[in-house]
């Protein structure tokens, strides 16, 4: 393990993101007195929310939804919208008061030399910003991920990430392929069977419940002590129950509960947004995973062979942390933190990760329990470590000049 140098308490703490988890981190510390600043790759607070289609919906209410410290406004209505929760996200900034400095991408994140005071430089394009700790909260959805689809790039038609996609107008009176049976493909699809001949690629039929069934987050906290298998059960008889059986439009029940497929893929059910209703009118036709693109087609696992005229791939996203942060040991072999919310890697102490979980019981509530439980850890080590002198003048004198976050 590598030394541990005397912290100075007036560097401020490095946060990288202005997303939910990192503006709830950021929120905590300042409240506990840790003077914090936000460094943001974009020109706006939530850009990466601001990006996504016109029509996204949080699957959690708004009260399921708050940051700690605001709700989100009753006007917003039960299912808060794309924009609605960008302004959100933006009143959360102006009400405390936090440090934003927009445009300032973290290119990578390297230990202080020994006896230098910080534990960590975070390297801008301004020149590295000394600190004591950092929380990197870019998320888990940082990037988009297409598959390395065998003659992707032979295909004559539009192929295009789900990140990518606005809107159903411009695919008025195409053939469409939406790739990945997720909430955002599922979601996509529906809107999209109104405009446009539609295909939906499936290789694994989701678990659907309701919309109503955002209250399934709540079932989640109150049933976490219960065995999986027990979980699972209860689970598939729910979707039985309330979700007809769509076999005979191509899209089988699922075989694996839904608790089980959160923890071995970090999936969550689809919320039904209207996808039911189209696949059942015939307004969506559910197909096989894709397997290859040859040209201007799309061939299916079960050697169909379709002429698409957009292929729309809901086919996930990357957290893309190698760069950052890759080279100090931190992440396991899929890209991901090794240790994350209050739990700091032995190797690189104070060195915090917020945002890359995907619980059943909420991403947003997840932000606030991530942010407490960190505040929380700054707490006992202020508690324990002996107060340096602060230096004299700016204690953020090191950092890059400030942007203006919207408000």
């Amino acid at each position: 393990m590598p030394p541990t140098p005397q912290r100075d308490f007036s560097a401020p703490t490095i946060v990288i993101g202005a997303g939910p988890h990192g503006l709830a981190v950021a929120a905590l510390l300042s409240r506990s007195g840790e003077p914090t600043v936000i460094l943001e790759r974009s020109d706006r607070v939530g850009a990466s929310w601001a990006q996504r289609y016109d029509h996204l919906r949080l699957h959690t209410t708004h009260g399921a939804s708050k940051l700690p410290g605001l709700s989100v406004p009753r006007q917003a209505g039960p299912w808060v919208s794309r924009d609605d929760y960008v302004r959100y996200m933006e009143r959360y900034v102006a009400h405390h008061r936090l440090d934003v400095r927009v445009a300032t991408p973290v290119q990578r994140i390297e230990q202080a030399e020994p006896g230098s005071g910080a534990q960590w430089l975070a390297h801008t394009p301004d020149g590295p910003v000394p600190t004591g700790a950092v929380v990197v909260a870019t998320g888990r959805c940082h990037s988009p991920n297409i598959p390395p689809w065998p003659g992707r790039s032979t295909f004559t038609g539009t192929l295009l990430h789900s990140a990518h996609y606005r809107s159903p107008a411009p695919y008025r009176g195409q053939h469409v392929l939406v790739v990945g049976a997720g909430n955002s493909g599922t979601e996509i699809a529906a809107v999209l069977a109104g405009a446009a001949r539609v295909r939906i690629s499936v290789r694994t039929p989701p678990n659907i419940l309701p919309r109503s069934s955002a209250r399934w987050h709540a079932v989640g906290r109150l049933t976490e002590a219960l065995p999986l298998a027990w979980r699972d059960r209860t689970s598939l008889l729910t979707q039985r129950l309330a979700v007809p059986d769509l076999t005979s439009r191509g899209l089988p029940r699922p075989r694996t509960g839904l608790y089980t497929r959160n923890a071995r893929e970090g999936v969550n059910p689809v919320l039904d947004h209207g996808f039911v209703d189209a696949v059942r009118s015939g307004r969506v036709e559910p197909v096989a995973a894709v397997q290859a693109f040859d040209g201007p087609d799309v061939v299916l696992a079960d050697g169909a062979r379709l002429r698409p005229d957009t292929v729309i791939a809901a086919t996930g996203y990357r957290p893309c942390l190698n760069d950052l942060v890759g080279h100090l040991g931190v992440l396991d072999e899929a890209g991901q933190p090794l240790a994350a919310g209050a739990r700091t890697h032995p190797e690189a102490p104070r060195l915090y990760f917020a945002g890359y979980t995907n619980p059943l019981t909420g991403v947003l509530r997840q932000a606030g329990i991530e942010a407490r439980a960190i505040a929380h850890a700054f707490r006992r080590e202020t508690a324990r470590a002996p107060l340096l002198t602060p230096r004299g003048g700016d204690p953020t004198a090191d950092t890059p000049q400030r942007g203006h976050a919207p408000s």
